[in-house]
Order: C-alpha cells, then sequence, then structure tokens
C-alpha cells in the first residue's frame, strides 16, 4: 500500500512536470516530491528548523510532517518538555536514495 501512495505521488507530479512533450521549466514551483527530500535531507530537526529549510508555511509543515508520520517516513522525536525533533527513519532514507536518483535521471536536479 505504501508503495502504491509514493508511486502514485511521485507519476502525478511527473505527469504535472511534463507538458504535452515539451521539456520542464527549470523556473518551476518544486513538485510534492522535491519538498519531502528536503524534509529527509534534514536528518533529524524541529519544525522551525524544517520550515526554513525546506521553505514552507507552517500549515504545509504540519501537512507534510503526518503524512511523513503516518508513511513510516519519519519518527517524532521527544527531547524535553515540550521539545520534539523528527527524525528520518531507515524507509524515509531508501526512499530518499530513490527520489534523489529519479530526479538525477530526469535532470532535476543537478548532480554535486
Amino acid at each position: 500500500m505504501h508503495g502504491q501512495v509514493s508511486s502514485g505521488l511521485f507519476f502525478r507530479q511527473l505527469g504535472k512536470a511534463m507538458n504535452a512533450g515539451e521539456g520542464v521549466d527549470m523556473e518551476r514551483r518544486r513538485s510534492s516530491v522535491e519538498v519531502i527530500a528536503d524534509i529527509l535531507r534534514l536528518g533529524q530537526a524541529g519544525k522551525t528548523e524544517i520550515m526554513y529549510s525546506a521553505n514552507m508555511s507552517y500549515f504545509q509543515l504540519q501537512k507534510y510532517l503526518n503524512y511523513l508520520l503516518n508513511l513510516g517516513l519519519i519518527d517524532k522525536v521527544v527531547v524535553g518538555n515540550p521539545s520534539v525533533t523528527y527524525r528520518v527513519t531507515e524507509k524515509g532514507l531508501q526512499l530518499l536514495k530513490s527520489i534523489e536518483g529519479i530526479l538525477e535521471v530526469l535532470q532535476l536536479k543537478e548532480v554535486e
């Protein structure tokens, strides 16, 4: 089930990116997949750091955190009272590797 959600999301985003066979505009907005990759790349961080690093609003942050938690791609870690951070899981790391590979093949990511 989880694989279907991830691949379905990817193909919907890919479909939006491609326009009747034309190339992808490099000045486009980030896809949901790229936002998820940005969050997963942080490893472990609090809400504020994630929000600023991934360049998103608080509403978007809540939506993505809940989504990633439900899929088991991140864990909530209590580091104090009431301090909480979010940490990428092994499953999240595997997804991140896959996303980065896809972005590279589609030439949507610069090679470092």
